[in-house]
């Protein structure tokens, strides 16, 4: 499945980003007058390979849940069970997340990939509550401050969970994806992910996550430190590097947007989490950076090391660093705005505005 989806994914439909320049040049508005919304909608039109792209609609959210064995380093102040807590307040819609989805008019799948605590049952059966994937690879990684995180079958097993779960929502519908995610101490292993993608230092892309005070903050550069140092991850193998020093939504989630890319449908990237799994994603099939849409920058400084490696400029920055897909779905309007500018504004032609 994995090689299958790596093959289909391909470049930007040049022929599609040129109608797209053109077509802005003609709207009633000054050229570049809408900065960033320009460039974006070029490129949504390169990745659906037509001009107008589709509207990016509906739109949604996949939060893939995993627990960590680095936990146990200290890393982190919260307990190990607050993951699955957590998904049950997603299941009941109780979490921010639920609520900016609810604004966006999104819906909401929680995977469970790798929770090594019992969940709690869904509370909602609505049509349109939070619905709940059980997928678990394994009850947690392994300590990767100890040994290898995942075997490379697990971390294969997640990734091809993601694009599942992907291509169960697109044939629901589903026009845009967005990432989410949830485990406690996941912020460690996007940091080792970032500095072995991208050969940063380790104390450059190493944040606080849910607020650690500065001992634990020094105790998590060290494991991210030692990590890479006892396992030498090599960003040519990217399954190797998800394995050794990654987890399983982050493996998930580079499966989630590698099936995007291969069915042209945008992922709307939130976090530092998500940055870290696009750039195993973009190690593995370089063009599916295309459809990748940087939704937010995080306060974490692992995502800016991140996009700075993958070429993407966030669409806002608020200092969140929540996750869950948070500021995913508050760039979701933007996105779309983007699209529905080449589909509803008139050219100075067609509304018989003069030109300057």
């Amino acid at each position: 499945m994995l090689e299958t989806t790596i093959a289909a994914i391909g470049p930007l439909d040049q022929t599609a980003m040129a109608a797209a320049r053109d077509l802005q040049a003609r709207l009633t508005k000054p050229a570049g007058s809408l900065g960033a919304l320009e460039e974006l909608s070029v490129r949504l039109a390169g990745l659906a390979g037509t001009c107008p792209p589709p509207l990016p609609e509906p739109a949604a959210v996949a939060i893939f849940a995993g627990d960590h064995g680095v936990h146990a380093q200290g890393v982190t102040p919260w307990p190990q069970e607050v993951t699955a807590q957590m998904i049950g307040n997603f299941l009941a819609g109780g979490a921010v997340v639920n609520a900016f989805a609810r604004q966006a008019g999104a819906s909401v799948t929680v995977v469970d990939v790798g929770v090594a605590t019992p969940l709690p049952p869904a509370v909602d059966d609505a049509a349109d509550a939070p619905r709940l994937v059980a997928a678990n690879v394994r009850p947690g990684t392994r300590d990767l401050a100890v040994t290898a995180a995942l075997t490379r079958d697990e971390a294969r097993a997640a990734v091809e969970t993601g694009i599942r779960v992907a291509e169960d929502l697109i044939a629901a519908g589903a026009g845009i994806l967005l990432t989410g995610d949830m485990g406690i101490a996941n912020t460690t292993p996007s940091a080792a992910l970032v500095a072995a993608f991208t050969g940063a230092d380790p104390a450059e892309v190493t944040g606080r996550g849910t607020g650690v005070d500065d001992e634990t903050y020094r105790r998590k550069v060290d494991v991210v430190r030692r990590a890479l140092h006892r396992h030498r991850p090599d960003p040519a193998d990217p399954l190797g590097v998800l394995a050794t020093v990654g987890g399983l939504e982050h493996a998930a989630l580079t499966g989630l947007i590698l099936a995007a890319a291969a069915r042209r449908i945008p992922v709307l990237l939130d976090g530092v989490i998500a940055v870290s799994a696009a750039l195993a994603a973009a190690a593995l099939a370089p063009d599916a950076v295309g459809a990748m849409v940087a939704g937010h920058r995080s306060a974490e400084p692992g995502a800016t090391v991140a996009l700075r490696h993958l070429g993407l400029d966030p669409l806002v920055d608020l200092g969140l660093r929540l996750g869950e897909g948070t500021g995913a779905l508050l760039a979701l309007p933007v996105v779309t705005g983007a699209a529905r500018v080449l589909h509803e504004v008139a050219t100075f032609d067609a509304a018989g505005v003069a030109e300057k």
